[in-house]
Parts: structure tokens; C-alpha cells; sequence
């Protein structure tokens, strides 16, 4: 009984490819890549060429394995060394992925244009940011739908617009420490006021030859103020970015002793009772109430700061205690990314809202959880 002779396959199957394609002076280029690979290689993940490409021929179609033609190459590409064409190819051309690919780069698309908008916008009513899941559910509700040839970001400022439909949202305005002159004050509060910031306090300086001022600003006129430090200031100014986004958690790590917007609208305020056992305390709050200090013709006496009672001190967020177990399980997720963080629980005041301030593995302060996770993911990113 004779058996069949297997014969040898002399062709050069290109199977389980994707294909990038080129078109210019009406001629079309196509080369097979390896699935996943070329926007690991767009992205500078991957550097061995081997890696993306299936061959380094330069096809016309490669279904038909129709190779492309020498004189054409240097027609369109100025060279007929596939490889230099395969490289253009590969940053220039078009990549046809499957459907499933394109529903994940979708899907992930998605969830980075809800991360943004949760960053940088609040409720305006609670001053407080929503959180990824109700952005995620509005932008559901009002059908919106992302662009793969955009940015999240672009997309994010995009969205808010429809998202007002669903939740009173707005962006976050960001809080700036402005530090400039004393003869620059009232030009300072002028300019303010014309952007409709908030300004949360003024502390002078030193001999009372400088202010510093804390506001919160529409990003919008961050340039304005950034030219007016370096220009009206004469290089004695000084602008600092606190916070890009500014909440009600972000603003209990700041505690300033606030002076009034206006010196006409100065008010001395009472002071805090005080016992024996604090005599350290009562001294520094009883020098502050002697203090006076002559701004723009007026006395301006210093506020007492707000009392923040610590629930939770500083300590890992696994430590949390049950009657914030819905907060430690939320939090769980930033350990799960980068180990290490750590968080303080904060009440302002008797029956006040309750804060969370969290800080990084290194112990510097990073703020609200959204700036947190942000700095997280990032870090998790590096070490992939």
C-alpha cells in the first residue's frame, strides 16, 4: 500500500497579520505586522523591528501577496530599501485592527476621557469631584462617543458641555499663591476681580514689603495672572500652582490665617477660647490679635484658623477603621497600583464633612483621591 509524499509548502503563508496601510500619488502600500505590535512601536514600548514586522517586503495587497514595484518605491519613498520604507510606512500609514482590538482601544479610550473629567471637574454645589463611575454613567446617558483619532484630553473639555445636561458640573477652577509686592496689591485684587476669582486669604510678608495671596482662578486666566507676575512685578513676583483642580479635600490640607480681599472690609476676629494646659498655643493666638498690621492705609488684623479635628491620622488606607469601610475599599485600589500610600481622615469641625488627604509612598502630600490615583496609575505605567 503506498503512502502519499508530503511535499514541502514553498509559499509564505501570511496568517494572524495585521496591515499597515499607505497611500500617496495614487498608489496604495501595504507590509504585515504582528498583531499588537505596531502601536507598542508607535508608543516607543517596542524597539526590535523583527518584533512588528511578519517580512520586510513592501506588498500592494497583501491578501494577493502582490509585491509592490522597485520603480514605484523610489517614486513615492525617494528609496527601494524596504526597510527604511517599511519604517515610514509604519509611522505614517493606516492600521487596520480587528473588531475586538478596536472595541478594547475604545473601551479604554473611554475610561481615560472619564478619568480626565473627573479630575478636573466638580459638582458646583458640594464643591467636591464625581466620582469615574457617575462620569462614566452620564456620558452613557447623553450618548456620547469617543474619537480614536483624538486625545482623552481634547475629548474630555469636549464633553463637559453635553455632561451639564445630566449633573450640575463645572471645571474646577485651580488655586494659585500669588506672592508680589506690597505696591502691587490693589493692581493685583484689581485683576482679580475682573477674572472673578476667590480670594482665600492675604498674609504680608516680612517688614510688610511683600503680600501673598491665595485664590482660586478659572484655568482660563492662568496666563493673564502668569504675565502679570513676570511683567508688572519687575522679577520680585512669584506665582505658584497649588492645586489644578481644587476641591473641598484639596483645600483641608491648606490652612492659611486669612486676611480680608479689601482692606475696607477688615474685622478683627474673636478669639478662640483657650485653656492653661495650651499656654504655647495662647501665646502665639494672643501675638497674632496684637499684631496690627498698616496695609494701604488700614489696619488688617489676622483671623483665627479653622479648627480640623484628625479622625484618622496619617496610616496606611488597609488600617481604616469600619465605620469608613465604603472609603478604605475605594482606596484599596491605589495600594493595588502603587503599595505604599497612606491617609489621613479629617472632620472640619462639629459634624462637618469628612475629608480624606492622602500621601504618596515618599510621604509627600498629594491631596483629594482623584490626584492620588492619577499619581498612581503613572507610577504603575513606569514600572510596566
Amino acid at each position: 500500500m503506498s503512502q502519499s509524499v508530503k511535499q514541502p509548502v514553498g509559499q509564505k503563508r501570511l496568517t494572524n497579520i495585521a496591515v499597515v496601510r499607505y497611500k500617496k500619488k495614487g498608489k496604495r502600500f501595504e507590509i504585515a505586522c504582528y498583531k499588537n505590535k505596531v502601536v507598542n512601536w508607535r508608543n516607543g514600548v517596542e524597539k526590535d523591528l523583527d518584533e512588528v514586522l511578519q517580512t520586510t517586503t513592501v506588498f500592494t495587497n497583501v491578501s494577493k501577496a502582490a509585491v509592490a514595484k522597485h520603480e514605484d518605491l523610489v517614486d513615492v519613498f525617494g528609496t527601494d530599501d524596504e526597510e527604511k520604507v517599511c519604517l515610514r510606512i509604519l509611522a505614517e500609514g493606516d492600521l487596520q485592527i480587528s473588531e475586538k482590538e478596536r472595541d478594547v482601544e475604545l473601551s479604554s479610550l473611554f475610561k481615560d476621557v472619564a478619568s480626565i473629567i473627573a479630575e478636573k471637574c466638580i459638582n458646583p454645589k458640594t464643591q467636591r469631584p464625581y466620582t469615574i463611575t457617575m462620569i462614566e454613567r452620564a456620558l452613557r446617558d447623553c450618548h456620547f462617543s469617543v474619537d480614536p483619532k483624538r486625545s482623552a484630553k481634547q475629548q474630555a473639555l469636549q464633553a463637559v458641555q453635553p455632561l451639564k445636561e445630566q449633573l450640575p458640573i463645572e471645571r474646577a477652577r485651580m488655586r494659585l499663591k500669588i506672592q508680589v509686592p506690597s505696591s502691587s496689591r490693589e493692581e493685583l485684587i484689581s485683576l482679580l476681580e475682573t477674572k472673578q476669582a476667590t480670594i482665600e486669604s492675604q498674609d504680608l510678608g516680612f517688614n510688610n514689603n511683600q503680600v501673598t495671596v491665595m485664590c482660586l482662578v478659572e484655568p482660563g486666566a492662568f496666563r493673564e495672572m502668569h504675565s502679570f507676575v513676570q511683567k508688572s512685578c519687575e522679577g520680585s513676583g512669584r506665582l505658584e500652582v497649588i492645586s489644578l483642580a481644587a476641591t473641598e479635600e484639596v483645600h483641608a490640607v491648606f490652612a492659611h490665617d486669612s486676611l480680608p480681599s479689601h482692606p475696607h472690609s477688615a474685622a478683627q476676629a474673636p478669639a478662640p477660647p483657650t485653656t492653661d494646659g495650651d499656654s504655647a498655643v495662647t501665646s502665639r493666638m494672643a501675638a497674632q490679635q496684637e499684631t496690627h498690621h498698616e496695609l494701604a492705609g488700614h489696619t488688617v488684623r489676622p483671623t483665627a484658623e479653622q479648627s480640623i479635628a484628625v479622625i484618622y491620622p496619617k496610616g496606611p488606607i488597609e488600617g481604616l477603621p469600619d465605620a469608613h469601610a465604603s472609603r478604605r475599599e475605594r482606596f484599596a485600589e491605589l495600594d493595588s497600583l502603587q503599595p505604599g500610600w497612606q491617609v489621613e481622615l479629617r472632620s472640619r469641625g462639629s459634624g462637618g464633612a469628612v475629608d480624606a488627604v492622602f500621601y504618596s509612598p515618599t510621604g509627600e502630600p498629594v491631596g483629594a483621591f482623584a490626584n492620588a490615583r492619577r499619581q498612581a496609575l503613572q507610577a504603575s505605567k513606569q514600572q510596566q
